[in-house]
């Protein structure tokens, strides 16, 4: 009745079931995450960017 469930984890990107030992299901989800990591770090850049860029100009204006 009830079905043996064997030990596994998810794909981090597609959520497919795969051995415990690995990370991603296939090496085209390695790359998309690979591209996602990619993208949210120039996203953190720029918002740095933009942190300082309005701090520089607020500290211009006040003086």
């Amino acid at each position: 009745m009830a079905d043996v469930i064997h030990p596994h984890s998810h794909c981090q990107v597609c959520g497919k079931a795969i051995p415990p030992s690995e990370t991603f299901c296939s090496k085209e989800c390695e790359e998309r995450f690979q591209e996602m990591v990619k993208r949210r770090k120039m996203l953190v850049y720029i918002m740095y960017g933009l942190i300082i860029v309005i701090l520089a100009l607020f500290l211009l204006n006040r003086g």
